[in-house]
């Protein structure tokens, strides 16, 4: 089946309207009509083969939301009219340790990513939700709470669920002081998250303007990180920190600022390595460093779950496919708050 698509051809052209062809609907597969998808930044990382790795042509998106319009023979969970959304995967081996114990993202043979991943049905590349339709097996998809606008959703599948898994992972708990650093489309899910469990939030940034914001997300306090007075103040007095700027940087600042036993996740990627951190306060403060990955389909639903009871969306701005040029430009610069998300029904094929 044929359906439009925004297409990138090569690294050096930019998206446009074309056409794809959707495998057939297998046993376990669900076909959904794209209703929102959102725009991460690695949907142009990708774009424009900034990590060398993808084959063209290419349609981005991998934060879909979308309504089921068919189901396979053996499809028990989703039936035609569910509201459900698609994250960072596909597929996965379904058979190692990892995939047993219901963490697909750790997948040993590596996950079926949405988009430039091999469809093992196909042998051809998988489709993104840049697109009107997309075919995924029943186990990658998930429900939507009925309560939550769909639109705000989107950026829960990836950016959402990036930052509600090492919160859970690491047991994050009510009373938990929490630090969140850099307040993009992952940070200020990181803020609202962290929030709404209950932890006190302190959210570390460059820019001293985004000081308000960050209080009506949900942060108790905000540090300006370039401050040396600031960063002093807050020494010692957190018990996790989520890191989520996808820039080179000083950790041992951040460090400095963990309570003995304390814990620094990164989920931001930088394309240089940060600098290596001063190995003193990790030894006697017994003091992690650790990384963590998109979250698992499990995980991925108890957030949706969590975020149904709590009322939680993504801070979006709303673009028609014909837009993403632009929404492109506007995020190398940090111009959203704080994720673009795709209207395909407003879309112009």
């Amino acid at each position: 089946m044929k359906i439009n698509a925004l297409v990138a051809q090569d690294a050096a052209q930019p998206l446009a309207a074309g056409q794809i062809t959707l495998r057939p609907l297998q046993q376990q597969d669900v076909k959904i009509e794209i209703l929102y998808c959102g725009v991460c930044h690695s949907d142009l990382h990708m774009a424009r083969n900034e990590w060398a790795v993808s084959r063209y042509p290419l349609v981005p998106g991998h934060e879909i939301v979308g309504r089921v319009l068919e189901t396979g023979t053996q499809v028990t969970r989703f039936k035609a009219g569910d509201m459900v959304g698609v994250g960072v995967m596909v597929d996965s081996c379904r058979a190692c340790h990892f995939c047993q114990q219901q963490e697909e993202q750790y997948c040993e043979a590596g996950f079926t990513a949405t988009y430039n991943g091999i469809d093992k049905y196909t042998d051809d590349s998988t489709w993104g939700g840049y697109a009107q339709h997309v075919v995924v097996d029943q186990h990658f998809v998930v429900s939507i709470p009925q309560n939550l606008a769909l639109a705000g959703v989107a950026p829960l599948l990836c950016a959402g669920v990036t930052v509600w898994s090492p919160l859970r992972h690491f047991g994050v708990k009510a009373g938990d002081s929490v630090g969140v650093v850099g307040l993009g489309g992952l940070g200020h899910m990181a803020v609202k998250l962290a929030s709404a469990l209950g932890a006190e939030v302190t959210l570390f940034t460059t820019s001293p303007e985004k000081g308000a914001d960050a209080r009506r997300l949900g942060a108790t306090r905000v540090v300006v990180s370039r401050d040396a007075a600031q960063m002093a103040a807050c020494q010692t007095s957190l018990d996790f920190i989520i890191d989520c700027v996808a820039a080179p940087h000083d950790l041992d600042p951040y460090l400095a600022t963990l309570k003995t036993n304390g814990r620094l996740v990164l989920v931001g990627i930088p394309d240089q390595p940060h600098q290596s951190p001063n190995v003193t306060p990790l030894v006697f403060r017994r003091l992690s460093i650790s990384g963590s990955s998109i979250g698992s389909i499990k995980e991925t639903q108890e957030m949706l779950d969590f975020c149904g009871e709590h009322n939680i969306t993504a801070d979006i701005e709303l673009i028609a496919g014909e837009e993403i040029e632009t929404a492109f430009a506007r995020m190398l610069k940090g111009e959203v708050k704080y994720r673009f998300v795709i209207d395909m029904l407003a879309t112009r094929w």
